[in-house]
């Protein structure tokens, strides 16, 4: 059996990103404006919106959680990357392909679902999706790049010992 090790440290920063990156997705400054409008929000009172913001701390905690969840089993699909490669080296390049390829077999077609059972439009799929896009390539450079870090320090370390 293939031993793999995590770095708990890559995956807390990892799930870090994606809940920054998700917080400057659903901005106004972003995709905001059109998803508020596509998921029927934008012509709440302001009491409704009141309300809403009051129940957001959850959301806030459940999206962090569900954030650190992806960003451990991701850690576990590039950690089998490069233990499958035969240089066994990783990079943020493995990181990214990894995300991408688990965000297209996986994210994509169970949210493409929903969209389609909830009959809610296909352009909210795309916001949506392409959040976990963004989310699952930064996550997975942040993970490769940091097992090639550790890497690096170890066969430095082997090398000043056989020196």
């Amino acid at each position: 059996m293939l031993q793999i090790t995590l770095n708990y440290w890559a995956i807390l920063v990892a799930a870090l990103v994606s809940f920054v990156i998700g917080g400057f997705w659903y901005s106004p400054l972003f995709m905001g404006k059109p998803w508020m409008k596509l998921m029927g929000i934008e012509h709440k009172s302001k009491q409704e919106m009141e309300a809403m913001r009051k129940k957001a701390m959850p959301a806030y905690v459940g999206s962090l959680v569900g954030s650190l969840l992806m960003a451990y089993v991701l850690a576990h699909f590039v950690e089998y990357m490069r233990l499958l490669d035969y240089e066994g080296d990783a990079n943020a390049f493995m990181g990214v392909m990894t995300g991408f390829w688990i965000w297209l077999g996986f994210i994509a077609p169970v949210m493409f679902t929903a969209v389609l059972f909830a009959n809610k439009p296909v352009k909210l799929w795309l916001i949506d999706t392409g959040y976990q896009l963004a989310s699952m390539l930064a996550m997975g450079a942040i993970l490769a790049a940091w097992i090639t870090l550790r890497l690096k320090k170890r066969y430095s370390l082997i090398s000043l010992k056989l020196a």
